[in-house]
Formats: structure tokens, sequence, C-alpha cells
């Protein structure tokens, strides 16, 4: 019962995998659950290009599957075909079984409810107990008190892998907002990619704040002939998952989004964040949301936008 904790790019997928390795070597099945789809779906891809050439069976599962591919995941989890199941929540609903389970690990373990990691954990055969590995970069107080109290055990990263420059943080008037702009169409131009992150999908009355969509209009006007991208939790996986492919192999260069992208989505050549309306967001959402950038020897930019005080 161990937590991984590293920062945001540290390295805590490839520990992931060779732990998931040593269980299916034993002869047990690993499970690595992600708390979103883009999340699981970039582990997956990232895991399975990891692992080309071995002779292992890595099943995908998630709530989006069509109902034909999820009963046949689902049968292989059972039977124990499925030596590596990778998905989001459906890895511990009810109807999921497991032949061998030896070895859980929950990224980003501060986004899932206790019951929910229990739920899973549980999932092991023949009074197996199996091992569970956490992951965060942003650890909640009470999985710090379970360490305090010896009910965890805790491994660090302390390190980023070498070429790394830190990212330079600057808050900025929403007044400035044009200078921003102009900053990323500049580096957009030479190839560069940026982030632009919006707290809402479409407009609310209540909350008068940026919103994807209107953004993403006006992106797409400011900056043309750049193109720019748009994905938000209410698109479907597929439309998703083509925006993103887009992004990582840089035919997109300017990705406007929702939080969706808050953890481990890694596209090395972004190198700018922006936030829009980030005083609304928590600090440990704006560290997650800031490590998407710095993951190459380019210096990365967080613009935090804030409204102009009256």
């Amino acid at each position: 019962n161990r937590m991984l904790q590293g920062d945001v790019g540290s390295g805590k997928t490839i520990v992931a995998t060779v732990a998931a390795l040593v269980a299916i070597e034993n002869g047990f099945q690993a499970v690595i659950m992600a708390p979103t789809e883009i999340l699981a779906e970039q582990h997956y891809a990232k895991i399975s290009a990891l692992l080309t050439g071995l002779d292992l069976e890595i099943v995908w599962l998630t709530g989006s599957l069509t109902a034909k591919n999820k009963r046949e995941a689902i049968a292989k989890c059972g039977s124990g075909a499925a030596q590596l199941i990778i998905g989001t929540h459906a890895v511990f609903q009810k109807n999921v079984e497991f032949k061998q389970l030896g070895l859980v690990v929950i990224d980003e373990q501060h986004r899932f409810g206790v019951e929910q990691r229990l739920a899973l954990v549980n999932k092991g055969q023949n009074n197996l107990h199996p091992h569970q590995l956490m992951m965060s970069a942003t650890p909640i107080p009470r999985s710090l008190a379970m360490s305090y109290y010896a009910d965890l055990d805790v491994s660090s990263i302390d390190e980023l892998p070498p070429g790394r420059t830190p990212i330079k943080t600057l808050l900025v008037n929403n007044a400035r907002r044009k200078e921003v702009l102009n900053f990323v169409q500049q580096h957009a131009s030479l190839g560069n990619q940026a982030y632009w992150v919006c707290p809402l999908i479409e407009e609310s009355e209540k909350l008068e704040l940026e919103n994807a969509i209107n953004t993403y209009n006006e992106l797409s006007a400011a900056l043309a002939p750049i193109k720019v991208g748009l994905v938000h939790g209410k698109m479907k996986t597929k439309d998703k998952a083509e925006v993103m492919a887009e992004f990582t192999a840089n035919w997109a260069q300017v990705l406007v989004a929702t939080t969706v992208i808050e953890v481990g989505v890694d596209v090395p050549n972004a190198s700018i964040m922006v936030i829009e309306h980030s005083e609304r967001m928590g600090l440990a959402q704006l560290h997650q949301l800031r490590g998407r950038g710095g993951r190459s020897h380019h210096q990365a930019y967080c613009y935090l936008l804030v409204p102009e005080r009256t």
C-alpha cells in the first residue's frame, strides 16, 4: 500500500509500468486506473507503445466503449486473458471480475473517493489482497495523514528528468489580454504550441466567465491562419481523441480546453499555458495545469489571467 508522489512530468507512469510488468511476470493481472478518459487513453497509447514486442494482452476498459467491446473486455478480465487492464471508473464496476488481480495502480489518486479505491482493491479473488500503488503530484491531506500514521508507505521522485527548464509563471490582468494573444501568436508561428484553458464549456447567466466555445471562436479569428483546436468534457470520445491527436502531432498549434486536460496530457512541444479566470481554481488544479508545459528544453510560460478589478 504505497503512495508515489512526484511533480508533474517526473516519470510516475514509467514506475507504474515497471511495477505492472513485475506483477504480470509473476502470473498476476495488473490494473491501471485513471480519473478521466483523456488521461486513461494517453496511458493506454503510451504504455502499449513502451511494451511493443512483449507478448502481452493489454485491455482498454472505459464507460464509452460499445456494448460489444465492453463485453469482450470484461470477459478477458474474468478469464485472465487480459494481463494489463487500463481504464477509468469502469474497471471497478460490479460486473467486472478478475481472475488473478495482483496489482492496482491508481493514478491521480486524489480524484477518486475512498470507497471507489476500495471497490477496485476488493476485486482480488481467492482471498488475494492486491498490492496498491497510488500516484499523485498533489496528494490530498488525508493521504498525507495516512502516510504519517503508517497506513501508507511513501516514495518520492524528487527531481525532474534532465533538460527541463523551470516554468515562468505570470499573473496578468485581463486588460492586457491582447499582449498575451500576440505572445501566443509569435510562438505558434515559430512552431511552438500553447494551451488556452477556460473554466466553462458554454455561457452561463450566473457566471460571466470566458467559456471555451466563445474563446475558441475568438482565437480562431485572431490567430488565423494558425490552427486552433477545441476539447471539452461534453465531446464524444472519438472527437476528443481526434483533436488530441492533431495537437500531439502539431497539426494544431493552439488547444482551447476546459480542465479536462488538467491531468496526464503529455505534449512536450507545448510550452505556453494560458489559464482564464485563474482566481476560480484551486492551487492543486493550477499546479496540475501548469505542469502540462515545461516538458522539453524550451522555456515554458504560464499566464494566469485575472479579471480587471473595479
